[in-house]
């Protein structure tokens, strides 16, 4: 076990303190945040719009008109259907917060770039007509949502690069010292959104001359397709959750770096699953955000609730007893910093194996359930992490009392899972406590 732990210090350590700290991860991480309380209000109307209950809709056409539906979903639309302009802004802010330059412009010019990069027309098809016909001067809100997320991420990274240089370089139009400071700062971002609006112009001019026709079809066909084939599958899903609970394992917070890279594949495969909701389709996706929010990670990183449940009923030792006691509340919100570092499970070998091998377990049990059909696939509803077991899975499938019984089995598979090494590690603290009152 000593080698194990000087593996982790030696080999893991460095690496992954590397990765948190990296600054374009950072500012992915944090700037995709900036969309999720958008999203969540949006889930809070997607939910009043398909709840399962036999005679709402008749009710509710009766009770408000026949469109009753298309009008309750106007917010999810203006919460959905804007991730990426707003993803795009928060990633530019929030990048440019790192290089110390002024965050605000940098988001700004990041937009007004993503707006230059996307396509301005939409094929419409009227009615009786057998083929589409392009209308001008209209941008497709698919490309402001989940489809244009990756456009965004790589448009507000790439415009923030040249802001920044730009500005550090001291390459600016500076004013007398006598104009108001705001007015001064605009004309200082004067030639570097120049030159950033002049870098994707000609971007656009020269992929509209290829067989991509637009930088979206390029990143979707050469990026956003494959990773979100590897991230949607059940390997991709098993390797992110194993890095997860690894780099926990060394006490850095694994969610946060794993969740910079993977974080938008999942959020965009949330969204089609929302999108499918709407129209009426088969959900397409099992793996989604509320795949492991909701149903991987109960009481947080490691499934630990059942641990935590295990220390309150079951413990023989005053520490582990005192620990679950600490540990039960924070856990039914599925935050287990207490436990994490309290009991600990960083640098413990003992305990870092079914920290690992529990979610590893619930990963497959959810999957097999949700491609099965025994439980419901989760319904693009972005239900927050913090919300208690049998709650969130309930509302993360839309109403679904099998989401409830799904978590139910993964905190079963969790208990049995940690309960061997549970008992180990409470005998050893009751035998330290025997030997200190001695």
């Amino acid at each position: 076990m000593g080698k194990f732990n000087q593996m982790l210090e030696e080999k893991v350590m460095p690496v992954a303190g590397r990765i948190a700290s990296q600054k374009h991860l950072q500012a992915l991480r944090d700037g995709i945040i900036l969309t999720m309380p958008l999203i969540i209000i949006g889930s809070l109307f997607l939910i009043l719009g398909f709840i399962p209950i036999k005679g709402y809709p008749e009710f509710m056409a009766h009770t408000f008109g026949a469109d009753w539906n298309t009008k309750l979903l106007y917010p999810v639309s203006a919460s959905f259907d804007i991730m990426a302009l707003i993803a795009g802004f928060g990633i530019a802010y929030r990048l440019a917060e790192q290089y110390k330059v002024d965050a605000l412009n940098a988001g700004a010019i990041s937009v007004a770039a993503f707006i230059l990069a996307t396509p301005y027309f939409t094929m419409f098809t009227p009615e009786g007509a057998k083929e589409a016909i392009q209308v001008t001067g209209v941008i497709s809100m698919s490309y402001l949502g989940s489809k244009g997320l990756f456009v965004a991420m790589i448009i507000a990274i790439l415009s923030t690069e040249i802001y920044r240089y730009v500005i550090q370089k001291n390459i600016v139009i500076k004013m007398p010292d006598g104009v108001p400071p705001s007015v001064s700062k605009s004309f200082v971002a004067l030639f570097p959104a120049f030159l950033v609006i002049l870098v994707v112009w000609i971007i656009r001019l020269l992929i509209e001359n290829t067989s991509f026709e637009t930088l979206h079809n390029v990143v979707g066909q050469l990026l956003q397709e494959p990773l979100s084939a590897l991230g949607g599958s059940l390997a991709g899903a098993l390797i992110a959750v194993f890095l997860v609970q690894l780099l926990w394992s060394c006490g850095l917070h694994g969610a946060s770096i794993v969740g910079g890279v993977m974080g938008p594949i999942w959020l965009a495969q949330t969204d089609a699953n929302r999108a499918a909701l709407q129209a009426g389709h088969e959900l397409p996706n099992v793996v989604t955000q509320q795949f492991f929010d909701i149903f991987i990670y109960l009481g947080g990183s490691g499934a630990t609730l059942s641990f935590a449940i295990m220390m309150l009923f079951m413990a023989k030792s005053q520490q582990s007893k005192q620990l679950g006691r600490l540990a039960i509340g924070p856990g039914i919100f599925n935050i287990n910093e207490p436990i994490t570092f309290g009991a600990p499970i960083v640098m413990n070998p003992l305990l870092i194996i079914p920290f690992i091998l529990t979610p590893l377990a619930l990963c497959i049990t959810t999957y097999i359930g949700m491609s099965t059909g025994f439980a419901p696939k989760t319904a693009g509803i972005a239900v927050p992490w913090t919300t208690p077991p049998i709650i969130g899975g309930f509302l993360a499938t839309g109403g679904n009392i099998r989401g409830a019984l799904m978590q139910v089995i993964n905190l079963a598979v969790a208990f049995a899972i940690y309960y061997p090494f549970f008992r180990m590690w409470d005998k050893q603290n009751l035998a330290a406590e025997q030997v200190a009152k001695q």
